[in-house]
């Protein structure tokens, strides 16, 4: 990781002297230990403050679109910056899916891939320290995690054991086609499983729902899923319009559905599997089966993933003859 990490700083200075870029959105570390944080850098000054390891789990493309925001009160429009972003595979499908939905210039954007391993998930890590605070931590070439507690006592656990359960579905650890890309290793690239969906399908239409109601019911409208989201860049969401008054604005069941299938319903074709939204959610509600039964569906349907491909439309945005039509019921 430190030579990932010092390659990364020299592309970021080069960018920089180059003038290639007026800001750079990356990571840095977190005030708490085994985090990190988004970061702003305006400057080749700044760059020491950047850092990549298994503990950059956002997914940076959400802020982009905000980013080059036109203002229709202003005479003369500014130009547009020159954005660098430092984007894992997720990440780099995610943006392309802007560029693609005409959210971000693609000419104002220089992506700076680094190679992903997958990222560490601090849960999973609490529960195998068994209630040990961590202190510090300290990853080998071998992928070996060596974790220290406040105590002063040490734990090993290899990367398998300890990262997201999306990170061992990923297909794309490498984001190709990036404008920079960092040399390294990538993580194995494992079998492509739908095993939780696949529970979820085989169940009766009942328990589906009822499940559904379950996990739903759990939600107290704080719209974290949507803020974590990329794809979730309208001004104005459909949750929250007052003219048209789409849905209430309380904590109803009907509401809270409403809101909830809108928003994943939107994801089809859309969703990178980040897993933003999921671990955003302070109510630990089981948004992944629901958005990967769509990711699966989409490649089922249509033979869609969303990928790296700036031209190839999204499937709900086209059409061929030879589509399956099997879902459409008769009239």
């Amino acid at each position: 990781m430190e030579k990932l990490e010092a390659d990364l700083k020299k592309a970021v200075r080069d960018l920089f002297a180059s003038n290639k870029i007026d800001l750079l959105i990356g990571h840095e570390s977190g005030t708490l230990p085994l985090h990190s944080r988004p970061c702003f850098i305006s400057s080749a000054n700044e760059t020491d403050k950047l850092v990549m390891n298994s503990y950059c789990s956002y997914n940076l493309a959400v802020y982009l679109p905000r980013l080059f925001q036109i203002s229709q009160h202003r005479k003369v429009k500014a130009p547009l910056p020159k954005v660098g972003i430092v984007a894992k595979g997720c990440d780099m499908r995610s943006i392309v899916g802007l560029v693609r939905e005409k959210q971000v210039p693609r000419e104002n954007i220089v992506i700076i891939g680094v190679p992903c391993k997958g990222i560490v998930d601090l849960e999973k890590v609490n529960t195998l320290m068994g209630g040990d605070i961590p202190a510090e931590s300290k990853e080998n070439q071998s992928g070996i995690l060596t974790v220290t507690t406040k105590t002063g006592s040490m734990k090993e656990f290899t990367k398998e054991e300890i990262i997201l359960n999306t990170c061992h579905e990923c297909q794309f650890p490498l984001p190709k086609d990036a404008d920079v890309l960092i040399e390294g290793k990538s993580k194995k690239i494992n079998d492509e499983k739908y095993t939780k969906v696949e529970e979820f399908e085989a169940r009766p239409p009942e328990e589906r729902w009822e499940y559904f109601l379950e996990e739903i019911s759990k939600c107290i409208r704080c719209y974290a899923c949507r803020q974590a989201c990329p794809n979730c860049y309208c001004k104005e969401c459909f949750a929250e319009q007052i003219k048209d008054g789409w849905i209430g604005a309380g904590n109803d069941l009907s509401d809270l559905l409403l809101y909830h299938i809108g928003r994943i319903f939107h994801q089809a074709g859309r969703c990178v599997g980040c897993d933003a939204c999921v671990r955003a959610c302070p109510m630990d509600i089981d948004l992944r089966t629901f958005t990967l039964k769509l990711v699966k569906d989409s490649k089922e349907l249509f033979d869609y993933v969303p990928g790296f491909s700036v031209e190839e439309p999204a499937p709900l945005c086209t059409f061929r003859e030879d589509d399956n039509q099997d879902f459409i019921s008769e009239p």
